[in-house]
């Protein structure tokens, strides 16, 4: 019998617009919690600046629970194109043992998927796009899994494409999810929409559940800055979306991955209500 694991989700702090009562409330969960594992999908900085990912380094460092961290669109070096193209991860080196870092546990996997460039043939370089050799290091690193073993994806963007190929949310992300929907993946973690969901995306073999975190910055959308609480129990992932007004997961969750996929609101203006867009399908695990 497996024994229940407890993961927590964080995603889009943005060190530089960072929200910092979130993010000792968040600091303290996981030390009074003791999760058995943290996944930060992305977007650690506003700007990528050194100042920025000194903060962020330093807060995810102090964090008392083993951690992985994936790189968002926002963590690329913005104001300095020669260190983008050829050294774009320099200022991150602090914690360079948990970026795109496997996490094993008993029986549960927490397995990485780049989704940034540092370059795109689009003009829009903050949206997602899984390279053949990123989707091939997750397939190899899925496969090698001791049988049995259950595996959370964690990726910044959502795999989800939306209209023609220009505007595409993800590029190749429906390539990504057949394949991941192949492989015993119980849900894929992202960020980017500065949102929380949980949705079922179908694919030609079958359905993925894709599971989006909120963010902890002041960049909100619809809802409260908030986090992932995530159990496996061997049988089922229940997710509980935490923020700290109280509001009910359901409330806090959107019922799809908007297409622009980026907060509209300035800092300052008030947070449209929440629970706008009441979910409705799947049901909440």
């Amino acid at each position: 019998m497996i024994e229940t694991k407890l993961l927590f989700h964080l995603s889009d702090i943005h060190f530089g617009l960072e929200d910092n009562h979130a993010l000792d409330w968040v600091k303290r969960e996981i030390a009074d919690r003791k999760p058995d594992a943290v996944a930060i999908t992305g977007d650690l900085t506003m700007r990528a600046r050194q100042r920025e990912f000194d903060a962020a380094t330093a807060w995810i460092k102090s964090l008392e629970a083993p951690v992985t961290v994936e790189v968002g669109n926002h963590d690329l070096p913005y104001f300095n194109p020669i260190e983008r193209f050829f050294d774009p991860y320099k200022r991150i080196r602090a914690i360079s043992d948990k970026v795109e870092r496997e996490i094993d546990l008993p029986g549960l996997a927490i397995i990485p998927l780049k989704t940034v460039r540092r370059w795109q043939p689009r003009l829009n370089w903050s949206k997602g796009w899984v390279t053949n050799a990123a989707l091939d290091r997750c397939l190899t690193a899925l496969d090698a899994l001791p049988q049995g073993t259950q595996a959370l994806v964690t990726v910044h963007h959502p795999l989800r494409e939306v209209g023609t190929q220009g505007t595409a949310l993800t590029m190749h992300g429906q390539k990504a999810l057949n394949e991941l929907a192949q492989r015993p993946v119980l849900a894929v973690l992202s960020g980017h929409v500065h949102d929380a969901f949980d949705i079922m995306e179908e694919t030609v073999h079958g359905k993925v559940r894709m599971i989006g975190a909120g963010t902890l910055s002041q960049r909100v959308r619809s809802t409260p800055p908030s986090f992932n609480e995530l159990r496996w129990d061997g049988e089922s992932l229940q997710v509980k979306v935490r923020n700290l007004e109280d509001f009910r997961t359901r409330d806090m969750m959107i019922r799809d991955v908007p297409e622009d996929a980026m907060p509209p609101r300035k800092p300052g203006e008030p947070v449209a209500p929440v629970g706008r867009v009441p979910r409705t399908d799947p049901p909440i695990h």
